[in-house]
């Protein structure tokens, strides 16, 4: 089992964007059973009493708009923000952030640090070190939805490539 953890600040936004489009890859390939994906958040900014808020609408409707959704194993209706904790650096093989900041915020909260062979920033696997640029500040879910898809090939490529797929 590969176990992914998407890692961004809210949890609302690119972070569960990246979750279910590489549900959605892994479905289609039918090795959706390999796979264990999930995403955080490394703020609690989107988290009250507990409750984490629900994916941001214009991602939810980008996802729609792009056909993810329409499986039990890709349906983000119940998806909740959810903070990164420490353990889960042991609990997963990859933790992947969307940027620079990300970055920081995990190594702080993990202890680890990147160049582990666990830690990546999402478009590293596109031989990139550009950000996901967040779209709660520039409203370019599209764009987001697109460098999503541009990281989560590549990291299939990656896991092809290592012969951990």
């Amino acid at each position: 089992m590969i176990k992914v953890l998407f890692v961004c600040h809210g949890n609302i936004c690119r972070s569960p964007m990246g979750e279910f489009i590489l549900k959605d890859m892994v479905e289609k390939l039918g090795i959706s059973d390999q796979f264990h994906i999930e995403s955080r958040a490394t703020s609690t900014e989107e988290i009250w009493n507990g409750v984490g808020s629900p994916v941001y609408p214009p991602a939810r409707d980008e996802l729609k708009r792009r056909g993810i959704g329409k499986t039990p194993f890709t349906d983000f209706s119940k998806k909740r923000a959810q903070q990164l904790k420490y353990s889960e650096y042991d609990e997963y093989d990859f933790l992947i952030g969307m940027d620079s900041m990300n970055m920081r915020n995990i190594e702080r909260m993990t202890g680890h640090q990147r160049g582990d062979g666990k830690i990546f920033k999402l478009l590293e696997f596109c031989g990139s070190d550009k950000d996901v640029s967040d779209p709660w500040y520039t409203g370019r879910f599209s764009e987001v939805f697109d460098e999503c898809v541009q990281g989560c090939e590549g990291l299939l490529n990656y896991l092809r490539n290592e012969r951990i797929l």
